[in-house]
């Protein structure tokens, strides 16, 4: 586990302290979700329950209740069955929850309509990320309507919600040492997986074979899982931007776009990569490849802490819209263009968003109306990208199709910021030379 007990105990912590005095916060876990009759989806805790516990098991409630006599942090879950372990596995119980997990108390979560309404009553403020779980919405609603119903004997209900996400997001935001150690080794996981997809691709292969490499590489590297779907798009798939049937065979002259991350504790990697089926650019390709990759090098110069947010996209909007009006593809003045939003039809998406526990992370955006200014210990992905149409017969045939996007990504610095993926090749030439000789040594092997 790359997380600490401590780190654990210190964000309960540092979330307390924000919480106004005699207040009490709940969390649920994350449900079990079915796929079919009776078999459920693999279990993935829910990030913000993860976050302040590492407690990794369903049907269980995490309280904080600062300045509590008898300890502040309170978990309800599964009581230890071994009937039950044999067939599903283990249960820490209610021990396991304070000595494996940290917890100052621990019930059974069998008894959590007897238990919770008390610890809630007498509390003024109750911190919760209401709308999130609309099932525990309910519960949670019918357990202050209890207290309530008791106000005539001396009950005291909370008299305000407070939005628990408002504050424990912003908390995510900012990545401790630890978080980026296990972020760049999940990137560095990624990037192992994209490299061997580009050694391994031959026109003729399939979509998913290449979906297959990659999940391989996951795994043989300590990931269990993806962090999304993968998108392997060859082809005019490149030019859609959330493609992820991975259904079809890659042709010869076909660019292939893989927008792939494993995750790794429960944290993301986001990575994308374009490169020749056949292990070499065509003119019109790399023309745009050309593009989009010092787009992301732009990016990547307004990265730094005291710049804001926007900047980043910014600095890719105006290489993206410069090049493709070099190109002849857009027709106009660059700046009219950029106000006109007319690179639209080509890069109709941001160039990136936070990273963390979740692919797309929790954070604002904006603070106060206007764009966030960046700060160390922020994680962000750098995408630009630019996608022709198939069907767009407003450009030259030679254009249609091209799909290419590159991503990154990368932590915000004292200094700057640090690419934390950057050991996946993106280099034209050095895809071109890695492609070229994969296909030599498969030549001999043959």
């Amino acid at each position: 586990m790359h997380i600490s007990r401590q780190e654990y105990a210190r964000r309960r912590k540092a979330l307390m302290a924000q919480m106004e005095p005699n207040s009490i916060a709940v969390l649920p876990a994350a449900p079990m979700r079915v796929r079919n009759r009776d078999v459920e989806y693999q279990y993935r805790q829910d990030s913000d329950f993860q976050y302040l516990t590492g407690f990794p098991e369903p049907e269980a409630v995490a309280v904080l209740i600062p300045g509590r006599e008898h300890g502040e942090y309170v978990i309800f879950c599964r009581e230890k069955d071994k009937e039950r372990e044999l067939w599903d596995g283990y249960r820490a119980g209610q021990d396991g929850a304070a000595t494996e997990y940290g917890a100052d108390d621990a019930f059974p979560i069998a008894d959590v309509d007897d238990i919770l309404p008390g610890l809630i009553e007498g509390r003024e403020r109750v911190y919760y990320a209401m709308g999130a779980n609309p099932d525990f919405d309910r519960r949670l609603t019918n357990w202050i309507n209890v207290i309530r119903s008791k106000a005539r004997l001396g009950a005291t209900p909370p008299n305000e919600f407070v939005a628990l996400d408002h504050l424990l997001h912003d908390m995510r935001l900012y990545k401790s040492a630890a978080e980026v150690k296990v972020m760049r080794e999940a990137a560095q996981i990624s990037a192992k997986a994209h490299t061997r997809a580009m050694q391994v691709c031959r026109p003729g292969s399939w979509e998913y074979q290449l979906e297959a490499e990659l999940q391989h590489t996951f795994m043989r590297h300590g990931s269990r899982y993806p962090a999304y779907s993968s998108i392997v798009a060859a082809g005019r798939n490149g030019c859609i931007l959330h493609y992820t049937e991975n259904n079809a065979q890659i042709r010869d002259g076909d660019l292939v776009l893989i927008d792939a991350g494993c995750e790794l504790d429960c944290y993301a990697s986001d990575i994308t990569r374009t490169f020749p089926a056949n292990g070499r650019f065509t003119a019109e390709q790399r023309a745009i490849y050309d593009i989009v990759l010092e787009a992301q090098a732009a990016a990547f110069e307004v990265i730094a802490p005291g710049r804001n947010w926007n900047e980043a996209h910014e600095a890719t909007v105006r290489v993206i819209t410069s090049g493709l009006v070099d190109l002849g593809l857009l027709q106009g003045d660059v700046d009219e263009l950029i106000a006109g939003e007319g690179y639209k039809r080509f890069y109709m998406h941001r160039a990136g968003h936070w990273l963390g526990m979740d692919v797309h992370d929790v954070g604002d955006y904006r603070v106060g109306g206007a764009w966030r200014e960046l700060e160390a210990g922020m994680v962000m992905t750098v995408e630009p990208g630019i996608y022709i149409a198939p069907d767009d017969e407003t450009v030259p045939r030679k254009w249609r199709g091209i799909g290419i996007r590159i991503e990154d990504d990368v932590l915000v610095t004292k200094a700057g910021c640090d690419v934390l993926s950057a050991d996946v090749i993106k280099d034209p030439d050095e895809i071109e030379a890695l492609m070229a000789s994969s296909h030599e040594d498969a030549g001999a092997l043959a």
